[in-house]
């Protein structure tokens, strides 16, 4: 927890004038009881009508000034603890951008969104209480006690049993309650998990007839939830009659003390009233020192999983400015490239060597598990290589800054992922600057005009989150459309020609050839049809690369590429191609 305290550091000013308005509350608060003792012993004992009103002015006045800095040390717990907390939540969302996808596997995405959300909430509760109570409980506890022992030093033994009382209540309920903390946080981490799961994948639980296993999973957690608040809850419920017992047990003693005393001394009155009040204070400020110490525990527990996240520095290092001059001329290539994800015993790649071009497009085929999708992931450095070297415009991978490299690449992920808000914004998301004609230019490229002209606002139309009111087709179309407006120098699509028909994929890449002239073209796919008129085919089998060549020349010379052809063309189809593969290779030899 106390590490979080760096993030008040900008707000120095507004914490001053809490402590200040804090400390004058509890001085002015602190001088009633003893106002009220001299009404008591100079006004109504005498019967002193004018002092009686004159310190009663007085007592009005300053419970008016009491209240006043009442309000303003609130108003300003209340805004340092919100900015606290938004400051905090912009430091962790800034964070979890920065982490690539190792760092993202070490946090589930469910418990990321808890240590954001509800973790966050715990911290920035108990903060305000801090501000607005830390303070101003040890005040009431040491100028409370001091003027109690001025006031009535026989009857301070009152006060350190109550105290004392108080004490071992507060250290009773932490002892119970502390462990459970983090349990909840668990739980709470599993609950936000299984929603999410159902309602991303509400179809697959439905098409599998699975809602009541779901439904016992979620109750399950749930109930393990309720029965651990319910736990908490009556702990907590045990300070009320505690602390009734306490302060009517204090009152009482006051009240059979003081009143043995004012038969000696009938002028006590006023002391034995401003020594309760005294001793109320005393108490209330142990008991809202309690209050945090059970509070703190849950805080301290959030703000534990808060640290971790902090703390957590991304595997891969980005330069600030990009280290050497790049080629004009875009290229990709990968020297003796291997791959080993953190933790796997066997490589995921394992010398991957090729190199490509502006104007050339090179494809990369295998079977399911051969690191086609991982070889990918290389170029926009999500993950960084094992061994060997990745160059991007004949520098080291390593030598660009992140906005430098990413501004060259126009990625199409395998699953297409769209964001809420406008058909528009999604296109422009790589292009803030697009104008709606250059939109439009790669709606057509992406053969997505038609569809998106079709829907009632057309470019305006909304789109949910996650796209999940556009087919999959429609979905990816717009992730290519998203990546042509970005005008990179290098287009990589992953698997992004899956989800359309044979006539659209085949119109989209004739569309996108003359977009692509002077870039580099990067594609991952399972369908042979899709990348047979590549430049060069990269054919990958247990990360490593089995041939290399045109389609023809595979056909040749590359046993795997004929099993993965075979597989999908029929056998007169395969026929086909294979003896346009052996009439390309003797027109080869005889020039």
């Amino acid at each position: 927890m106390l590490k979080l305290l760096k993030f008040l550091k900008p707000y120095w000013w507004q914490v001053l004038i809490l402590v200040l308005s804090t400390a004058g509350q509890v001085y002015t608060t602190l001088q009633l009881p003893a106002l009220m003792a001299d009404v008591i012993n100079h006004g109504i004992v005498p019967g002193d009508i004018n002092h009686i009103w004159q310190i009663g002015w007085i007592m009005l006045a300053v419970t008016a000034l009491s209240a006043g800095l009442s309000f303003v040390s609130s108003y300003f717990a209340a805004v340092v603890g919100a900015n606290f907390s938004r400051d905090l939540r912009a430091t962790i969302f800034s964070r979890v951008l920065s982490f690539n996808l190792s760092d993202m596997k070490e946090y589930s995405t469910a418990s990321l969104i808890t240590r954001t959300t509800n973790d966050i909430n715990q911290v920035q509760s108990v903060m305000v209480m801090i501000l607005s109570m830390m303070l101003r409980a040890p005040l009431f506890c040491i100028m409370g006690l001091v003027m109690a022992i001025q006031t009535a030093a026989e009857m301070s033994w009152i006060i350190v049993v109550g105290v004392v009382a108080v004490v071992l209540m507060a250290a009773l309920i932490i002892a119970l309650v502390m462990p459970k903390f983090k349990i909840f946080q668990k739980l709470l981490d599993k609950i936000t998990l299984i929603t999410r799961e159902n309602l991303t994948g509400l179809r697959v639980i439905r098409a599998f007839n699975n809602e009541e296993i779901e439904r016992k999973k979620f109750e399950e957690s749930n109930s393990m939830m309720t029965r651990l608040l319910i736990y908490v809850d009556r702990i907590f419920e045990l300070q009320n009659p505690f602390i009734n017992i306490i302060f009517n047990g204090m009152t009482l003693l006051c009240s059979w003390i003081g009143i043995s005393l004012l038969n000696e001394d009938f002028s006590y009155l006023g002391d034995m009233t401003a020594f309760s009040q005294y001793a109320s204070f005393v108490m209330m400020a142990f008991l809202m020192l309690s209050i945090m110490f059970v509070m703190l525990p849950r805080a301290n527990v959030s703000a534990d999983r808060i640290n971790e996240v902090l703390k957590t520095i991304p595997k891969i290092k980005w330069n600030g400015t990009t280290k050497g001059v790049p080629d004009k001329r875009a290229s990709v290539e990968f020297k003796n490239v291997d791959f080993s994800y953190p933790g796997a015993e066997e490589k995921m790649l394992s010398n991957v060597s090729f190199k490509t071009e502006a104007g050339k497009t090179t494809a990369f085929i295998g079977s399911t598990g051969s690191g086609k999708s991982t070889l990918i992931n290389l170029v926009p450095r999500f993950y960084e290589a094992s061994a060997g070297s990745v160059l991007i415009d004949g520098l080291p991978i390593g030598n660009y800054s992140k906005e430098d490299l990413m501004k060259r690449i126009g990625l199409v992920p395998q699953k297409g992922i769209l964001f809420s808000g406008t058909v528009t914004s999604n296109i422009k998301f790589g292009a803030p600057n697009a104008t709606p004609e250059e939109v439009r230019a790669a709606a057509k490229i992406a053969q997505a005009d038609g569809f998106i002209s079709r829907l009632p606002k057309g470019y305006d139309a909304h789109i949910a989150q996650g796209g999940t009111n556009v087919s999959g087709g429609q979905k990816q179309r717009l992730s290519i459309a998203r990546a042509i407006c970005k005008k990179p120098d290098i287009f990589v699509f992953d698997d992004a020609f899956s989800a359309l028909d044979m006539k659209t994929d085949a119109k989209l890449r004739e569309a996108l050839k003359p977009v692509t002239e002077d870039a580099v073209v990067l594609i991952v796919a399972q369908r042979v049809n899709t990348i047979k008129d590549a430049d060069e085919i990269v054919v990958l089998d247990k990360g490593k690369v089995v041939g290399k060549g045109t389609h023809f020349e595979l056909l040749n010379k590359c046993k795997i590429y004929q099993s993965i052809v075979k597989s999908q063309f029929s056998e007169d189809e395969f026929e086909k191609e294979t003896k346009l593969a052996q009439k390309s290779a003797k027109e080869a030899n005889h020039a």
